[in-house]
């Protein structure tokens, strides 16, 4: 069963989520929350699976509440998926950065918005990789890349395989591109976030394209 916590300002917003995810033989809602520092004391008491917070919410925002749940080793399952309301929305790599999986925008079809959920619970890839991918340009590109020493660390199939995840493939697709098994190329990918300290796909995205290992498109 995965467990989802709600975390929206609007309860029109957490009300039509919970619907949806509660008609789901697989997934229950554990808890709702209306503000950042609501929800980090309900993830705290639940341990969900994975985290549903609204970007912009009073008391406390959610990259902020998202940087507490990162910077603890006990919530280190929670799969934190940031709600927007607009797909180019300005503080999404913001998000990406303090921890998040992912994000969604809130007018996502259902279909997509359950199977995200599931694909967050398993942690083993980055939702809505195009979209992602092109606000990570945007905004990787307005400012200078990183030294990217922390890449350094990387074997040359590791450093092949972030790239890969870079540009939004799944596990499978990496493994047909480098010929080589799907469970090889998670393991060079988990060891690869070991190694620079990235608690998810997502933060791995966010320091290869800073480091310049994947440069931004120009279009």
């Amino acid at each position: 069963m995965i467990r989802v916590l709600l975390a929206d300002d609007q309860p029109l917003i957490r009300s039509g989520f919970r619907v949806l995810l509660d008609l789901e033989d697989d997934i229950e809602v554990t808890a709702e929350a209306a503000n950042g520092q609501e929800c980090l004391a309900l993830v705290k008491e639940h341990l969900p699976d994975v985290a549903l917070i609204d970007i912009q919410m009073p008391v406390m925002d959610g990259i902020q509440a998202t940087r507490h749940i990162a910077a603890d080793p006990a919530l280190a399952g929670v799969h934190v998926v940031m709600l927007t309301n607009y797909g180019m929305d300005e503080y999404v790599l913001d998000a990406l950065r303090a921890g998040a999986a992912g994000f969604l925008v809130k007018d996502i079809v259902p279909e997509d918005f359950l199977h995200a959920v599931r694909v967050a619970a398993r942690g083993d890839a980055l939702l809505a990789p195009a979209i992602t991918r092109k606000l990570i340009d945007r905004y990787v590109a307005q400012s200078p890349a990183r030294t990217g020493n922390g890449l350094k660390k990387l074997t040359s199939r590791e450093r092949e395989a972030v790239a890969l995840v870079a540009q939004g493939l799944s596990n499978d697709e990496i493994a047909d591109r480098l010929v080589i098994s799907p469970s090889t190329a998670k393991t060079h990918i988990n060891r690869a976030m070991g190694k620079v300290h990235a608690r998810d796909r997502a933060q791995l995205v966010v320091l290869a394209y800073e480091s310049g290992l994947v440069a931004p498109r120009s279009s």
